[in-house]
């Protein structure tokens, strides 16, 4: 008997692909579960998952399973043989990697799958927040041209100063396109980035980024070193009339400070892919209207998608291959040779 991969969402992209990566190695498996209760009852013997030894999981699979937090890690290491799950996204937070570190069982991720469509996406975001083109449209879309436009409060991006706080491989891309225009590019992170251009100015914190940026982009992935580090002290040190824009993770953020700037202008705009409680968007920030919010969309393409299916799938079959997947996620690195089908 083979063992068995449990799709925890649905293969929109590479389903031919699916199918040649697998042969003759695993016996892929759809999740047929309504309810975390039975999903976690299904690993037994009898059980619709019985057998299963690794987990290729989409973000959508929330609604059904939640987040993989500690309990259900606990859970699923008791009841099952599940020693691998395939994030099919950059981001897991919605993992309790701890917990997973703990019972034997290795996360992977798929990191660089969308920068471009994420990069892209924050360039639009820039460049409506400085020049107001979401609000322009939705006014010619309810009839009354271009009433509530005022070019005297838009700006041009041609010479401001971007901030980049993380400067990875998303934050890399989308300090390529800025450059273009050209601005001025300067970023912090953990450390300074080695191979990057000579244009892009390291600072030595984050306070000092705050300080030179007009427009404040955040790249950096959600822990707990990094939840709520954009808070009240760093979007007051940004100049009056800045912008803060967030592809990355809304928790990252302090939202009412956020808030609190938007209200008395301190920031003149945000651009938003992300909250801290998706799907929920807090509804004062609806109220702001040249803010650009999108609804977690900025690394979704039809490109990104497909590269994105195809490395978690891949991280999977090295497992089931009886190697280990390329994209563990840091935390576990040390962990690589722990693990086995």
């Amino acid at each position: 008997m083979l063992p068995r991969l449990l799709l925890c969402g649905e293969i929109e992209c590479v389903q031919d692909e699916l199918k040649e990566m697998f042969h003759g190695i695993a016996e892929v498996i759809h999740l047929v579960s309504e309810s975390r209760s039975h999903f976690l009852s299904s690993f037994g013997p009898g059980g619709p998952y019985e057998g299963t030894v690794a987990l290729y999981r989409l973000t959508k699979s929330y609604k059904v399973i939640g987040k993989f937090d500690a309990p259900l890690i606990h859970a699923l290491a008791d009841t099952s043989k599940v020693r691998w799950i395939a994030q099919s996204s950059s981001g897991y937070d919605a993992i309790d990697v701890q917990a997973c570190k703990e019972r034997g069982i290795m996360v992977s991720n798929t990191p660089g799958a969308n920068e471009d469509a994420t990069a892209t996406a924050t360039l639009y975001l820039m460049l409506s927040c400085l020049r107001h083109f979401s609000m322009a449209e939705r006014s010619l879309r309810s009839g009354i041209w271009r009433t509530h436009f005022n070019p005297a409060q838009t700006h041009d991006v041609t010479g401001r100063t971007l901030g980049i706080f993380g400067l990875g491989r998303i934050g890399l891309r989308f300090a390529h396109l800025a450059h273009a225009f050209p601005m001025r590019i300067v970023y912090f992170s953990r450390r300074k980035a080695e191979s990057v251009p000579d244009w892009c100015e390291y600072v030595s914190s984050l306070e000092e980024l705050c300080k030179q940026a007009d427009v404040l982009s955040l790249h950096v992935s959600l822990s707990q070193s990094t939840a709520g580090m954009i808070g009240e002290k760093e979007i007051r040190t940004l100049r009056r009339g800045s912008v803060l824009l967030n592809t990355s993770r809304g928790r990252i953020v302090d939202q009412e400070a956020m808030i609190r700037a938007l209200e008395d202008g301190h920031l003149s705009s945000v651009g938003l892919d992300v909250y801290p409680d998706e799907p929920h968007v807090d509804p004062r920030l609806l109220t702001f209207p040249r803010c650009v919010l999108l609804p977690h969309v900025g690394g979704e393409s039809a490109e990104s998608n497909r590269t994105r299916e195809l490395q978690a799938l891949g991280n999977l079959r090295a497992f089931l291959s009886g190697g280990v997947g390329e994209d563990v996620v840091p935390e576990l690195k040390t962990e690589i040779g722990n693990s086995t089908t």
